[in-house]
């Protein structure tokens, strides 16, 4: 077969020049297209911006370049320099819609809420129409908690495009975060090998309600134990103080006592730590028919990933036992979905807790000195926009009398619904 040398000489022609593109090193474009291949090829940031340098030394006022560099510095998280970078591209060109969106980014991702919003709309007088500077603005608005704006932002995006499959997504999540009620309804079963002929049953019922200072939630308790029944009424607050501390309070009453504690009380502090560590300290307060019970808590979590675990430790002083007494709680959990509501986990401990409020009541009736050895397991789902399953179980391995060894196994299951 001959070939033709005219054919030849093109595609000769044509390798020379994607060769000469690809190692071009002498224009702003040629070492534009290098550290883009750097960067999401060889994911090689270091080397991708050696080449941006020396395009910008080339074409300083080149916009997309600088951008580009902007956006690899705030991928490696040089604030600074990344905000340095997009100024300098909305000084010369205000109405550019590329640099808008990748400063919104940077403010965004750092939560500086506000200046990114201002971006956003500034750019926005020049793009109404721009389904991804409105997105943006939608997830800010969302992040300030401004649910009404949000909403209305993403309406705007569905009657531009109502296939905008991300703007629905974040709909559905925008009105499930602005869900300001919620209604829940829980059952507890415990079974004993031993100590007690009867199983026992908790039946709890509550309403919560967001407020500016946090939630607030109120609780009907009905149980059924030794036999006997019994009423408790509870609240629960969670006041945020704070962007590193919120807290949690507790105040419970039933006069039932023996199937409740006639009172019950509760206080913890959270702190958000550096390095995705979470931190508590509290106490919890028990009052059954004599001295009451006064018991100290403080816990250490890590945020690994889709991972929290943790470690919990409360402690008896020797006021209300005849030494100090404590118990200790370790726990795994994993968000399989990125989401609170689905989650999976263990837990593992010695000792009764007050917040195991199964069994919290045996506090009041057993020797505290004597060992318990609990392993649990829980699944949360949430099965619907609004509606979320939880199931757990627990098995107890106590020395209820000296020398006397017993078994418990605690089921429950709750649906929580919002609205």
């Amino acid at each position: 077969m001959i070939i033709n040398k005219k054919i030849l000489f093109s595609i000769f022609l044509c390798f020379s020049v994607f060769i000469t593109v690809a190692q071009d090193t002498t224009s702003s474009d040629g070492l534009f297209q290098l550290a883009r291949k750097a960067a999401f090829d060889e994911k090689n940031y270091t080397k991708a911006k050696d080449y941006l340098y020396r395009a910008l030394a080339i074409s300083p006022n080149y916009a997309d370049i600088r951008i580009f560099l902007g956006r690899i510095y705030t991928w490696t998280d040089q604030y600074d320099s990344a905000k340095s970078c997009f100024t300098y591209v909305v000084n010369i060109k205000p109405d550019y819609e590329e640099v808008a969106l990748a400063y919104t980014d940077l403010e965004y991702w750092n939560n500086h809420y506000t200046n990114a919003l201002l971006i956003c709309n500034n750019s926005l007088q020049y793009h109404p129409q721009s389904e991804d500077l409105l997105i943006r603005k939608a997830k800010i608005l969302r992040a300030q908690k401004n649910y009404n704006q949000a909403d209305s932002t993403i309406q705007i995006i569905l009657k531009l495009n109502k296939n905008n499959s991300e703007a629905r997504a974040l709909a559905d999540k925008i009105k499930e975060e602005s869900a300001k009620r919620r209604m829940s309804v829980s059952y507890d079963y415990v079974y004993f090998d031993k100590q007690f002929a009867n199983p026992w049953h908790l039946v709890s019922v509550d309403y919560g309600q967001s407020t500016k200072i946090g939630t607030v939630i109120g609780r009907i308790n009905y149980a059924n134990r030794f036999a006997e029944n019994g009423v408790q009424f509870e609240a629960d607050a969670y006041p945020k103080i704070s962007k590193t501390f919120y807290s949690y309070i507790n105040l419970g009453y039933s006069d039932n006592v023996g199937v409740f504690p006639q009172w019950r009380g509760g206080f913890s502090l959270y702190a958000n730590l550096p390095k995705s560590f979470e931190g508590e300290l509290g106490f919890r307060y028990l009052q059954f028919t004599g001295t009451p019970t006064w018991i100290y808590i403080a816990s250490l979590g890590k945020y690994y990933k889709s991972w929290l675990v943790g470690a919990k430790v409360y402690i008896v002083p020797s006021d209300y036992t005849s030494t100090v007494s404590a118990s200790y709680n370790l726990s795994a959990r994993y968000y399989y979905s990125g989401n609170a509501d689905n989650v999976c986990g263990i837990t593992a401990g010695y000792g009764i807790s007050p917040d195991d409020r199964a069994v919290a009541i045996q506090l009041g009736t057993i020797n505290n000195q004597l060992p318990t050895y609990k392993l649990g397991a829980f699944y949360k789902k949430k099965v619907s926009r609004m509606n979320v399953l939880s199931i757990d179980a627990t098995w107890y391995n106590q020395e209820y009398l000296p020398q006397t060894i017993g078994n418990q196994y605690q089921i429950g299951i709750s649906w929580l619904f919002r609205f």
